[in-house]
């Protein structure tokens, strides 16, 4: 007999095992500098949501976010990369998950400065603030507004 009464009980697990390893998120690279709190904030957010966060102590975050096709204008205290998108300042993972669901002609998403209630930067007030979708022209529309 090929499948006895353990194998039987274990094949409807082996075979639902690539499945549920594929539904991990894929790895954030994040350049911040190693004083920031809020950017450590930041990467346990992302981590919190199911993102392996990769994250790297860079004297000038700044540098990347030129790389990776974000202009100052949209500028944070630290960036991230993610299947090719860039990610500045503190984007909430439930806006990543949905662009890396869609998949938008895009160079990423931005949420400019440090809005206070934004992932990373929770206090007593919150303020409102919007996530940019930045297109590889370096203009930027609202992909999301949070009050």
């Amino acid at each position: 007999m090929l499948f006895g009464p353990l194998s039987r009980a274990l094949l409807p697990a082996l075979i639902a095992l690539p499945l549920s390893a594929g539904a991990a998120q894929p790895v954030i690279e994040v350049y911040k500098t190693a004083s920031c709190g809020c950017c450590k904030q930041w990467v346990k957010h992302l981590e919190e949501n199911g993102f392996a966060v990769k994250a790297q102590d860079v004297a000038d975050p700044g540098d990347y976010r030129a790389k990776f096709g974000i202009a100052e204008q949209y500028g944070s205290c630290h960036t991230g990369r993610v299947q090719g998108y860039a990610l500045e300042g503190h984007v909430p993972a439930s806006d990543i998950k949905r662009m890396l669901a869609t998949r938008p002609a895009a160079a990423g998403l931005a949420v400019p400065g440090m809005p206070m209630g934004s992932p990373g930067m929770e206090a007593a007030h919150s303020e409102p603030y919007e996530v940019l979708l930045v297109k590889k022209d370096g203009s930027a529309t609202v992909y999301k507004r949070y009050r």
